[in-house]
């Protein structure tokens, strides 16, 4: 059985960041799900078109076994709705599978769940990180349990290669 993946998606979030691990995921069996405010299709910074499978209304992150957030101008987006920020809580509060990449753990932050976790982000994420109480590596994966964080696009192959292992 595959294993079912949320990713949390809106406009201009970085588009390699949801193409290349999303493709990944997919190529090694597990059911990827989009999801945002609405079902209208997003667009990435770059002007990828991405079309969403579910509203944030119809779905629970009880259905799915992991979570993926890609970075850009997204996640701070999403974590201005208590909705998005409830769902991903869950990930963290009962250590299911959370993927994230460059600005994505933004939206971690308002959880309250990342102290005393260890992970990694852009750059200018990681401040924000840490005054939430996480502990910073600055490499291109950091794996702390089922959280699995990166960086930024170069470190793709080695963020794409550890999400497919954690779900196998």
């Amino acid at each position: 059985m595959s294993k079912k993946v949320a990713v949390l998606v809106t406009d201009l979030v970085e588009d390699i960041e949801f193409t290349d691990p999303v493709k990944a995921l997919k190529e090694s069996g597990a059911s990827v799900t989009t999801i945002s405010f609405s079902t209208e299709a997003v667009t990435g910074k770059h002007g990828t078109k991405i079309d969403i499978d579910k509203s944030i209304i119809d779905v629970a992150p009880s259905d799915f076994d992991a979570l993926f957030i890609p970075g850009g101008f997204s996640p701070d987006q999403l974590r201005a709705d208590e909705r998005f920020v409830n769902f991903t809580k869950h990930f963290l509060a009962t250590n299911k599978s959370l993927f994230s990449i460059c600005h994505g753990p933004q939206l971690m932050i308002p959880t309250g769940l990342v102290l005393g976790r260890t992970m990694t982000a852009y750059r200018t994420v990681q401040p924000d990180l840490y005054y939430a109480g996480a502990r910073i590596e600055n490499k291109p994966v950091v794996i702390d349990g089922n959280l699995i964080t990166s960086r930024e696009p170069k470190d793709i192959p080695s963020f794409n290669e550890a999400i497919v292992a954690a779900l196998n």
